[in-house]
């Protein structure tokens, strides 16, 4: 699991990562929700080494959070050849363990 600190390494993540899946979370560390919902990311990060899981700091990465047009936290993006196929707010377990694995297996279209 890796946290970013410029539009440059998200950039690079999410357009250069090839098959593999990106998902993106974007908290604060104010956020109560985004409390609640991180052992469950870093658990699907352990469970999932396939898959890179990134955190991205609202406050501390602002330029990441414009361009993904972040406006609640949590929000998920998840990534695939540099296509967004999914993005959800709020801190919904099973909608972050499904999106992990339906979006893992398919090709980003």
């Amino acid at each position: 699991m890796s946290r970013l600190l410029t539009l440059e390494e998200f950039e690079n993540y999410r357009d250069k990562s090839g098959d593999t899946l990106v998902v993106v979370d974007f908290y604060a560390e104010w956020c109560g929700p985004c409390k609640a919902i991180k052992p469950t990311f870093v658990e699907l990060a352990k469970e999932h080494k396939d898959v890179c899981f990134i955190q991205v700091n609202v406050d501390e990465q602002e330029e990441i959070a414009a361009e993904c047009k972040v406006e609640c936290m949590p929000t998920f993006c998840f990534y695939k050849n540099g296509k967004q196929l999914k993005t959800f707010s709020g801190a919904n377990q099973e909608t972050l363990k499904s999106g992990v694995k339906e979006y893992k297996k398919k090709d980003a279209k």
